[in-house]
């Protein structure tokens, strides 16, 4: 391909991780990069970010309506497409009925019709590790398959985000898909390797210091003094289940332990995963002897979204849009992949963990 961008075009944007990582990518030589055409996702406040920080304020490219109702024909012509498809129904946390679930399951045919309709040279669809098993993994082998009818080659891995940079233990299934006639051609993406990133300091400490005091969206909630005597007990890496000498007045009587309630973060390790909402005890949990939640921008920072990227909403609304977006910084690196496949320049891969 000749110098240039690839237009993007989005299903389900969130509030933008993938878009600030195109933003970010260039081909080695910088002859191609990624520049934006249109965007959609269903949510007021996810669009208002999304326009607040990638189209400058500008929303005439971003449509806020349910995917269902969008005429995706009248869309403009578009060279890329990416989508993370909603995962309420492939989460190993829930119900796990994969294309079943009768709200979430079938969204991702929208993005099969993107491709149908608009045929862009590639495309990239994220969703989480449990799309692979549901169904008892049939269901994932027809959404693959309905991608490659659309005609396309494509390229499956799962993502070990801490592996690329990322400060949190996010793993994530990618499937990349080159057009047929230019894989033809010899365009064959390629997984790009984790090895040049072995040595990032991916600690929870260092990803959540020298924040701004006055940093956008880092307001501390006031938590319960019950909340705050329980959290006393437990040190970093820990969760409510392992904290020593709990008293039984600050326990936690459920039936099933999660790893993750009242858990704070080890500041020399990766946080956990980043998660858009959950009740009492899921909030994640800051290491400090200030025994408090993370702030929304702290999440953004596991994320990796940049500071002066600002989040629109209250904090419920922030909190799911950050947990739901895919990390910036490992968006960036998979596209810069894409890109450099398209501009002919190798670059260290490895095997795509899912044939």
């Amino acid at each position: 391909m000749a110098s240039g961008a690839f237009r993007l075009g989005e299903l389900f944007c969130g509030p933008g991780g993938i878009a600030c990582g195109a933003r970010a990518a260039h081909s080695d030589d910088n002859s191609l990069s990624i520049t934006h055409a249109w965007a959609s996702d269903y949510d007021a406040d996810t669009c208002a970010t999304y326009t607040k920080n990638i189209c400058g304020g500008h929303s005439d490219t971003v449509y806020c309506q349910d995917v269902r109702m969008l005429d995706i024909s009248k869309l403009a012509s578009i060279d890329a497409f990416a989508y993370g498809f909603p995962c309420n129904s492939f989460s190993n946390v829930g119900e796990h009925k994969g294309l079943d679930n009768a709200n979430f399951g079938q969204l991702y045919i929208y993005g099969i019709k993107v491709l149908h309709i608009h045929k862009p040279k590639w495309f990239l669809a994220e969703n989480v590790s449990g799309l692979k098993s549901a169904g008892a993994g049939d269901h994932f082998k027809r959404i693959l398959a309905d991608m490659e009818a659309a005609g396309y080659s494509l390229v499956t891995h799962m993502y070990r985000f801490e592996q690329y940079g990322v400060p949190q233990t996010r793993h994530r299934i990618i499937i990349v898909g080159i057009r047929d006639d230019l894989a033809f051609q010899g365009i064959r993406f390629r997984v790009p390797s984790p090895e040049p990133y072995k040595y990032c300091d991916v600690t929870a400490g260092t990803a959540l210091a020298s924040i701004p005091k006055k940093a956008a969206n880092h307001e501390i909630r006031k938590l319960q003094e019950k909340i705050r005597l329980r959290l006393s007990y437990i040190k970093p890496g820990q969760n409510v289940w392992q904290a020593e000498n709990l008293p039984p007045e600050l326990a936690i009587n459920t039936s099933t332990k999660i790893s993750q309630i009242y858990r704070k973060l080890d500041p020399s390790k990766p946080s956990y995963t980043v998660t858009a909402a959950g009740g009492g005890g899921t909030f994640m949990y800051h290491w400090s002897e200030e025994q408090r939640e993370l702030t929304n921008r702290e999440r953004a920072r596991l994320q990796t979204f940049p500071d002066d990227f600002t989040f629109v909403g209250n904090y419920a609304s922030v909190r799911k849009q950050i947990g739901m977006a895919v990390p910036p910084k490992g968006a960036e690196i998979i596209f810069r992949a894409i890109l450099n496949t398209f501009a002919k320049i190798d670059y260290p891969s490895v095997e795509p963990s899912i044939s």
